[in-house]
Parts: structure tokens; sequence; C-alpha cells
């Protein structure tokens, strides 16, 4: 598995636990499956903080960018650059 700063571990978190953040954007910008996304939830979270996560996440349609209707094409995090390959903006 692919080690992460804790800044990056904080964002793909942060990214996660956004409702409407697709897997897809976090595969995008740090180039891990949702599979591994979900291992680092594990990994990173107290235990019923994960599951309350895991039930809240699991089959939500605005979780999976195929799943989503056409009236949500795109979330952007007010810390997301325009154009953003993994790169969080200064504060």
């Amino acid at each position: 598995m692919k080690e992460f700063t804790e800044r990056e571990l904080d964002r793909i978190i942060e990214m996660a636990w956004e409702d409407r953040t697709p897997f897809e954007a976090i595969t995008f910008q740090f180039g891990i499956s949702e599979q591994e996304t979900i291992e680092i939830m594990r990994r990173e979270m107290k235990p019923s903080s994960f599951r309350m996560w895991r039930k809240r996440v699991q089959g939500r349609a605005t979780k999976h960018a195929k799943l989503r209707g056409g009236e949500v094409d795109r979330f952007k995090c007010s810390r997301q650059k325009n154009i953003s390959g993994n790169k969080v903006s200064k504060r």
C-alpha cells in the first residue's frame, strides 16, 4: 500500500467523510482504490466512527460517480484548487 503524509491522510479521510465526494475523486487525486480508501478509514478512525461512516456510505449514490443522477455534476470542497491533482491550497 502506498505511504501518505499526515496531511494527505487527513485529506483522504476528509474527502471520504464528505457525502458528495465520490470515491472516484479520491482515486483521481491519490491513486488509491475504493477498497484502499476503506482500509485507510478503518485503520485511522476509531472503530465506532468507522462503523458509523461505513453504514452511512454503504450504497449511497453520491459516493459513486456512476450512480449519481444528472442533477449532481460535481462537488468542490472550498479548500480545493481550481485544477487539482492532489494539491491542497495554502491557508
